[in-house]
């Protein structure tokens, strides 16, 4: 068995996790990882899973058209060694390009790195939530500095507190 990549993008219609998941487990697949949501009246999938690669592009198949779907194998597993302290990272303001470029350059800037993020356009109001792992070595009061000051360029409100370890 091989470890897989699959993506899958498209208009939204109800069954369509129904649809894909069925057609990967009629050939043995097992889900590990994955992400699903809305994105502007579209549905995005992501997964990794284990299966065959060649069964599953055929079982795949009949979706496509009116789903885009990518299937690719995946190089082995590496674990991801936390950086440090997991913090939650939120901005809200008036939408307008590179947000997320400028927030998420802070947090790299002190070697931190984003575990998930998710943005949404709600009218005028722009939202960020991340979930950024901070190592022990950086300093702190200076990325929530940056952070404030990057965000008041921006026209935005930023917040970044420490998380609860979501350990498993």
């Amino acid at each position: 068995m091989t470890q897989l990549a699959v993506t899958v993008i498209g208009p939204d219609r109800p069954g369509i996790i129904a649809d894909v998941t069925e057609a990967l487990a009629q050939v043995g697949v097992n889900l590990e990882d994955s992400t699903m949501t809305l994105l502007r009246g579209h549905f995005a999938m992501m997964i990794v899973c284990t299966g065959p690669f060649a069964p599953v592009k055929e079982a795949l198949e009949p979706l496509r058209g009116e789903l885009v779907i990518t299937v690719r194998e995946m190089g082995p597993e590496t674990a991801h060694a936390p950086l440090g302290a997991p913090y939650l990272l939120s901005v809200h303001g008036a939408d307008r390009p590179g947000i997320v470029s400028a927030v998420t350059r802070m947090i790299a800037s002190v070697g931190g790195t984003v575990t998930d993020l998710t943005t949404r356009l709600s009218g005028e109001l722009y939202v960020l939530t991340a979930e950024v792992e901070i190592p022990p070595t950086a300093e702190l009061p200076m990325l929530l500095r940056a952070l404030e000051i990057t965000a008041e360029e921006l026209g935005v409100g930023v917040t970044l507190h420490p998380a609860e370890s979501d350990d498993l």
